[in-house]
């Protein structure tokens, strides 16, 4: 009986992630809705990353809003991934360390 439970959940899952992959392909849909499916990634990127900036330092979130304006700096200059999230922690320890105590 779990085997046939297992089975059937597979392939409940397996068919709305197929299916998608298989249209794709045989739709053929219009340039704009290409260009605003291109943006679905973006979109939902900002939507993760967006609550975790704003949740670094519940008490001042300043600090999260810094970290993420550096972070976004660093991109639009093309910096490597790794300096650009090193960046964006290395000036959220900066700004824990050097603001924090004087908006007390």
């Amino acid at each position: 009986m779990i085997w046939i439970v297992i089975i059937g959940m597979s392939i409940a899952t397996l068919i709305p992630r197929l299916l998608p992959a298989v249209l794709m392909n045989k739709i053929a849909f219009p340039t704009w809705t290409k260009k605003w499916l291109e943006a679905i990634p973006y979109a939902a990127l900002g939507a993760l990353i967006f609550p975790g900036i704003m949740s670094v330092n519940t008490d001042h979130q300043l600090v999260g809003i810094i970290g993420g304006i550096v972070a976004i700096l660093l991109g639009l200059l093309n910096v490597h991934i790794i300096f650009v999230i090193a960046g964006a922690i290395g000036s959220v320890m900066l700004s824990n360390w050097l603001i924090v105590p004087f908006l007390f």
